[in-house]
């Protein structure tokens, strides 16, 4: 914030001192606004057997773990062709399966006459495992672990975790247990919304006057829900003032917000906008002396390493105070 008599670094900040305009107005133009970058959204690889997707060029597979990495894609096949009689010939006589709602089946008569039901309802369904790994317990035992997804036309896809045990019989591997529970929904995010501002992750650095200084510093909260931003700036390699600004996206709203803390007890409120490079803050701000204050602050991103600011519109009590002119900040790390 930048004070209008004593500019701070974010919104209040652009206000304090004339005479210290320095890094004010680049601090200042971090934390009240940012420039996106476009991001292409990574591709995904069609998802690979289970049998390749756990083995990797420095893991060796026995044999008992190929054996079981076969059945697991064998049982995928059989139950992608709908096929009960197949699904349940993989497992041992007394095998139980638990579902995610704690019904539990016992020997292969109660999996087929299941298998047979759910195909009748659900016809066409498919399964895909993911992240399996398989864990040697003894020389005849061993754990597998897993995502299962089931895909049903018309339908979301379905996913759970799940735990088999794996015997070894005369006439092979066969599963003696699974037990799955519903896969944990993913914590909520506005990390979309916010994603045009991941440029200001790092440290950025203003260093166009002589013997002064400011340094801003972005990372993600948990979840990625917000930004939080610190900003000091140096007079003579000391700290002269510093100050915390957290983004985040406003639902209710629909629009991208800030909120900046000054340590001379100021404070600011900010509204974002984007087009193209280019960000735009519609910040108000209230001056430790209570005054209150408001600013137009503009970013414009050059380069990944580089951020353009001038800040317009300036005025403090309903009076009106010069434009920052262009300042250049460089990311430092």
């Amino acid at each position: 914030m930048v004070t209008l008599g004593r500019q701070t670094a974010f919104s209040s900040s652009l206000f304090r001192c004339p005479m210290k305009n320095i890094g004010y107005g680049l601090l200042l133009t971090f934390v009240l606004t940012g420039t996106a970058w476009s991001q292409e959204a990574e591709q995904t690889s069609p998802a690979k057997p289970a049998s390749e997707e756990v083995v990797s060029d420095e893991v060796a597979l026995n044999e008992d773990e190929i054996a079981i990495f076969q059945a697991i894609d064998s049982y995928t096949a059989a139950f992608n062709k709908g096929d009960a009689q197949a699904l349940a010939d993989h497992w041992t006589d007394d095998g139980e399966y638990v579902s995610p709602d704690g019904k539990v089946l016992k020997g292969k008569d109660a999996l087929v006459k299941d298998y047979l039901s759910y195909f009748q309802e659900t016809p066409g369904a498919k399964l895909e495992v993911r992240d399996t790994h398989v864990k040697m317990i003894s020389p005849r035992v061993a754990t597998e672990t897993g995502v299962a997804v089931v895909m049903v036309a018309d339908q979301d896809p379905s996913e759970t975790t799940y735990e088999a045990i794996h015997v070894k019989t005369p006439a092979g591997w066969r599963i003696d247990s699974i037990k799955e529970v519903v896969a944990p929904l993913p914590a909520p995010t506005h990390y979309q919304q916010l994603q045009g501002l991941e440029w200001m992750i790092g440290t950025w650095v203003d260093n166009a006057e002589e013997n002064a200084s400011v340094e801003t510093t972005g990372r993600w909260t948990t979840n990625r829900n917000f930004l939080v931003r610190t900003f000091r700036v140096f007079i003579q390699d000391q700290v002269d003032f510093e100050g915390t600004q957290v983004i985040g996206w406003d639902p209710s709203l629909g629009v991208i917000r800030s909120w900046t803390f000054d340590s001379d007890g100021g404070f600011a409120a900010g509204r974002w906008s984007q087009s193209g490079n280019r960000w735009t803050v519609q910040s108000l701000s209230i001056l430790p002396d209570g005054r209150q204050a408001s600013s137009t602050n503009i970013y414009d991103l050059i380069d990944e390493n580089t951020v353009e600011f001038h800040s317009i519109g300036r005025q403090v009590a309903g009076e009106l105070l010069p434009n920052i002119e262009t300042l250049t900040i460089i990311r430092s790390e």
